[in-house]
C-alpha cells in the first residue's frame, strides 16, 4: 500500500466514521468519494459496508430505549430492505455504478437544495406504512448496489415529526442490518480479498473513533437542528458525489 493509497482510505474512514456517529448513516456517502480514487467499486463497496455495520453498532445503545419502543415502525423499513439486498448486489455487478451515483446524486441535491432553502419544514403527522415499506424496500436495493441504504430513508424521515432519537432509531439499525447481510453477500461472490482486509485494518480504527466523536455531538442536538442537519448533509452529499463523478 502506497503513502497516497494509504491517505485515500484513511480520510475515507475518518469522514464516514463520522458522520456515521453523528447521524447513524451515511459513511458511503462521505467514504466512497475517497475510496473510489484507490479501489474498484466492488472493493470500496465492500470495505464501506463492513466500515458502516461495525461503526453503526456504536449508536445502536444510543438509541436503545426508542428502537425498543418502535419495533413496529422499524420494522416496516427493515422487513422490505431485506428483500431488495439481494437486487442490489446483482445490480452491483450488472450495472454501470456511475449511472446510479449520478442519478442519487442528483436526488439528493434537488431535495436538499429545496427544503434547505424553506423557513418551515414540512411535517407528515399521519402514519403511511405503504410509503414507509417503498422507501425501506428501495433503501435495500441501494444498500446492496451501492452501500448507499441511508440515503432514501434519510430524505424520507426528515419529513416526519418524530424526535431525533426516533428517527435514528429507524436509520441506525435499519443501516448496520442491511448493510451486514450486504457484506456477508458480497463475502459469498469472493469480494475480500487480502488486498481489502489490509484497507479494512487500517479504515476500522479510524472509523471506529471518529464515529465516538460524532456520537458525542449527536447528544448535543436538538430535535430541529438534527433534522435541519440531516437535510444539509443530503445536499452536500449529493454535491460530493456528483463532483466526484464529474471530475
Amino acid at each position: 500500500m502506497t503513502p497516497e493509497i494509504a491517505l485515500y482510505v484513511a480520510a475515507g474512514a475518518l469522514a464516514g466514521g463520522l458522520i456515521n456517529g453523528l447521524a447513524g448513516f451515511g459513511t458511503a456517502l462521505f467514504a466512497l468519494g475517497f475510496f473510489l480514487n484507490v479501489m474498484p467499486p466492488v472493493q470500496a463497496v465492500a470495505v464501506v459496508v463492513v466500515l458502516s455495520a461495525l461503526t453503526g453498532v456504536q449508536g445502536l445503545w444510543v438509541v436503545r430505549h426508542a428502537i425498543r419502543a418502535n419495533t413496529r415502525r422499524l420494522a416496516r423499513f427493515l422487513l422490505p430492505g431485506l428483500l431488495g439486498i439481494p437486487i442490489g448486489v446483482l445490480i452491483l455487478s450488472v450495472l454501470d455504478a456511475r449511472s446510479l451515483k449520478l442519478v442519487i446524486a442528483g436526488l439528493l441535491i434537488l431535495y436538499g437544495g429545496y427544503f434547505s432553502l424553506r423557513a418551515q419544514l414540512p411535517r407528515f403527522e399521519r402514519p403511511t406504512p405503504i410509503w414507509d415499506m417503498i422507501v425501506g424496500f428501495s433503501g435495500g436495493v441501494l444498500g446492496g448496489a451501492a452501500s448507499l441504504s441511508g440515503a432514501l430513508p434519510m430524505m424520507w424521515c426528515t419529513l416526519r415529526p418524530w424526535p431525533k432519537s426516533e428517527t435514528r432509531a429507524v436509520l441506525q439499525p435499519f443501516n448496520v442490518t442491511v448493510l451486514t447481510l450486504t457484506a456477508a453477500a458480497l463475502a459469498l461472490q469472493g469480494a475480500y480479498t487480502r488486498e481489502t482486509l489490509i484497507y479494512l485494518a487500517l479504515a476500522l480504527p479510524l472509523s471506529i473513533g471518529a464515529a465516538q466523536i460524532g456520537i458525542a455531538v449527536f447528544k448535543r442536538l436538538t430535535d430541529t437542528g438534527f433534522r435541519r442537519l440531516l437535510i444539509a448533509m443530503t445536499l452536500v452529499s449529493g454535491a460530493v458525489l456528483l463532483l466526484k463523478e464529474l471530475a
